[in-house]
């Protein structure tokens, strides 16, 4: 018997979810460059333009040549350099934690925390459109797991009457799908309620949101007590690339002791860690990029809504324009690269079945003519596409 691999998949061509990858031949940018063809892209989460700063990319280079290029081994070996131990103390000073610990990716980070605080005799509790990395880690730590209606108090309030032992709640900050941000005042309050303890995934949201871009908890002027375990990604808005936790001294330490993906894994590039400070530095100093940011939302939004184009209930950098089925995202955003505009059909298992889109997202480094030019695509691409469904 052997494996029919070549048979999954053709079942996933003919289900409109095969998956591809773009060969970029350019830098991060609003304006790149995919197999010779040029292009407006409205697909990278570069979120503040930080990817291809001159400032980071010197950075970088001068840590590389100081600290070289590679961790050596895993943090706890030899693989915790300064750069790394730096970054962590100025992330802690940052978000108002005590401490933070370094991780070579979110999903890792995700995977780290849940199953190093809950085991089988706990209790997880997840929003349903969690991202994958959470919802994986509520599963592989063995606790009770219960998926509440998303961003629904109510019924996670319901859900958590049958908890037992420690329970640890867990959501996304800013939904990576549908834009939207959790309710985090509410499940703050059902947490101290119910005993439990509030993770965020903020992987979105920090950079972004807040006046000193803090994320959701700066947001919303919640504290430590509120969410005792706050996850941030640096691929995002920092431009660069890798997670953090933060937290709590006992957090911490705890994580240290008994987080098998912080344990077995080498340590991110030293290099890394010292253009992720200079990002740090330019998100703390330069507010105009989310203030443009925020311009350029609006901006689309209200361009959006003069065409009819589907929109969901954002107000992020993240922007889906609901669309249904596969096959006809897939069709929707082909339509767009004829008028060299990039934009990404996400297809399922990353949505719910039925609720393919097309997700657009604005970056500080676009211009309102970047926008303009989407819009003037869209309003072609969408009259062709309903003139197509009639």
């Amino acid at each position: 018997m052997s494996f029919d691999l070549a048979a999954r998949c053709a079942e996933q061509k003919a289900k409109h979810l095969y998956r591809t990858r773009l060969n970029l031949q350019s830098p991060q940018a609003p304006e790149v460059k995919i197999n010779g063809q040029n292009y407006l892209a409205f697909c990278s989460n570069d979120y503040l333009g930080l990817a291809a700063h001159p400032k980071v990319i010197e950075a970088l280079q001068i840590g590389a040549k100081q600290w070289g290029v590679g961790g050596g081994a895993s943090h706890l070996v030899i693989g915790h350099s300064e750069p790394h131990h730096q970054l962590e103390l100025e992330l802690a000073t940052w978000t108002k934690r005590e401490r933070v610990l370094l991780f070579t990716t979110g999903y890792m980070a995700n995977l780290a925390a849940v199953t190093s605080l809950v085991g089988k005799q706990d209790t997880i509790l997840e929003d349903r459109l969690n991202h994958a990395s959470l919802l994986d880690a509520g599963l592989l730590s063995g606790a009770r797991f219960f998926r509440y209606q998303h961003n629904n108090p109510d019924n996670l309030q319901l859900r958590s009457k049958r908890a037992v032992g420690d329970t640890l709640i867990v959501t996304d900050g800013v939904f990576s799908m549908d834009g939207d941000l959790a309710n985090l005042p509410a499940i703050c309050q059902i947490a101290k309620q119910q005993q439990a303890w509030v993770m965020v995934d903020d992987a979105h949201g920090f950079g972004v949101l807040g006046e000193n871009g803090g994320g959701i908890v700066e947001h919303f002027g919640l504290t430590t007590a509120d969410v005792p375990v706050l996850i941030g990604t640096l691929g995002k808005a920092f431009g660069t690339s890798g997670a953090f936790i933060a937290g709590s001294e006992e957090l911490i330490e705890t994580l240290i002791q008994f987080a098998r993906p912080y344990i077995y894994t080498t340590s991110q590039s030293p290099a890394i860690a010292a253009a992720t400070l200079q990002s740090l530095q330019l998100i703390q100093e330069e507010a105009w990029r989310r203030t443009h940011l925020n311009k350029l939302i609006k901006l689309f939004r209200e361009g959006a809504e003069q065409i009819g184009l589907p929109l969901m209930d954002s107000q992020t950098a993240i922007q889906p324009i609901l669309i249904g089925a596969s096959e006809q995202a897939i069709q929707f955003s082909e339509a767009l690269k004829e008028q060299h505009i990039l934009v990404t059909a996400i297809r399922p298992p990353t949505v719910p079945d039925g609720s393919a889109r097309l997700r657009i997202t604005l970056t500080a480094a676009h211009t309102e003519n970047h926008v303009e030019q989407l819009l003037e695509a869209l309003t072609i691409c969408w009259q062709r596409f309903k003139g197509s469904n009639k």
